[in-house]
C-alpha cells in the first residue's frame, strides 16, 4: 500500500506569514498575545502555546496590561479592534488577500451610498466575516441580519429566503469569505444575477484555495483511501473535506493520527492525506508514517 501526501495541502501563505511572525518574536520574549486562536488547529496550537502563545478574545484586550504585545491573526479583525487595543503594540498579519477585501467592501458602501444590499458568502460568526461586516457596521456580532445594508449567508437556501422575505434589495455588491468554495460562490452569484440584474460580483476566494480546489478533487479521486487532516474548528477543513468525500466516499476526516482505525484501509493499493489551509505540514506527515505502520 502506498501513501501519499497532497503538495497543495497546508497552511496557506497568510497563515505561514502569521505563525513565522509569531516564532520570531518568541525567541526574544516569553509571551505573545494572540487575538483569538492563530489557527483552527489543535495540535499546532499546543506546539505554539508551548513556546509562549496565548489566545485571548476581545472581552480580554482591557485587561491586558499596557506595552504587551497583540497579534492580529490572519483572518482580519474590524477597525473596533484597533480601537480596542489602543494600548497594545501591535503585530498587523491580516492577510494582504483579507485586507484588499476590506477595503473593496468599504468602498462599496461608499458606493451604494445607504442604498441596497452588500452580500457576504460565509460563515456567520467567522472571525474574517466579522472583520469584513465591521468595515461597514461597528458591531458586527450578528450578521446574519441585513441592518445597514449588510447580510450574510451560508448557502443558497439561505439566500433564496432572504430574497423571497425581501431582505435584500437593489443595488447588490455580492463578496466571498476567501475560503468558501468557488462552485458554492458561483451558485450564490448566479441566483442574485437572476434575481437582481446589474449585480456586482466581487471575485474575493482566495487564489490559492479555488486553485486547490480543482488539485484536490483529482487527488481524492486517484487514490483508493483518502485521509483528511484538520481541526474540528477549521471551516475550510468542512469545505475540502465535504469535496473530498464527494470525489471519493472512502474519505475519513481525523485530527491527528491518533484517529486513524485500520480497517479503513482494508484492499486499499494507495492512500492519499491530505487536508485544510490550517493544516501544518509536519501534521500531515506525522500520519501518513503512522499509516505506514498500520501495513
Amino acid at each position: 500500500m502506498t501513501v501519499s501526501i497532497d503538495p497543495g495541502s497546508g497552511f496557506c501563505g497568510g497563515v505561514i506569514r502569521a505563525i513565522g511572525k509569531a516564532e520570531e518574536f518568541l525567541t526574544e520574549h516569553p509571551r505573545l498575545y494572540s487575538l483569538g486562536e492563530m489557527v483552527h488547529n489543535e495540535a499546532e496550537l499546543s506546539r505554539l502555546a508551548a513556546k509562549g502563545l496565548v489566545s485571548v478574545g476581545r472581552e480580554d484586550l482591557d485587561a491586558l496590561p499596557s506595552g504587551e504585545t497583540l497579534l492580529i491573526r490572519a483572518h482580519g479583525e474590524p477597525p473596533s479592534t484597533y480601537s480596542a487595543a489602543g494600548h497594545l503594540n501591535i503585530i498587523d498579519c491580516t492577510c494582504p488577500v483579507v485586507l484588499k477585501i476590506q477595503k473593496s467592501i468599504r468602498e462599496a458602501c461608499e458606493r451604494m451610498a445607504g442604498k441596497g444590499t452588500i452580500v457576504i458568502f460565509g460563515k456567520i460568526g467567522h472571525p474574517e466575516v466579522l472583520g469584513l461586516v465591521g468595515q461597514v457596521r461597528p458591531d458586527a456580532e450578528e450578521p446574519e441580519t441585513a441592518a445597514d445594508g449588510v447580510l450574510v449567508v451560508e448557502n443558497l437556501p439561505q439566500l433564496l429566503d432572504a430574497i423571497v422575505s425581501g431582505r435584500i434589495s437593489a443595488p447588490v455588491e455580492v463578496f466571498s469569505q476567501t475560503t468558501k468554495s468557488p462552485v458554492e460562490y458561483a451558485g450564490i452569484c448566479a441566483a442574485l444575477q437572476e434575481r437582481f440584474p446589474g449585480t456586482v460580483v466581487h471575485n474575493t476566494i482566495c487564489s490559492q484555495v479555488a486553485d486547490r480546489h480543482t488539485r484536490l478533487a483529482a487527488f481524492a479521486r486517484s487514490h483508493d483511501v483518502i485521509v483528511f487532516v484538520a481541526g474540528r474548528q477549521s471551516s475550510n477543513g468542512k469545505v475540502l473535506f465535504d469535496l473530498c468525500s464527494g470525489e471519493n466516499p472512502r474519505s475519513h476526516f481525523v485530527g491527528d493520527a491518533s484517529e486513524l482505525e485500520a480497517e479503513w484501509f482494508s484492499g486499499a493499493e494507495s492512500v492519499g492525506v491530505c487536508g485544510a489551509t490550517s493544516t501544518p505540514k509536519w501534521l500531515l506527515e506525522n500520519v501518513a508514517e503512522a499509516i505506514k505502520k498500520l501495513q
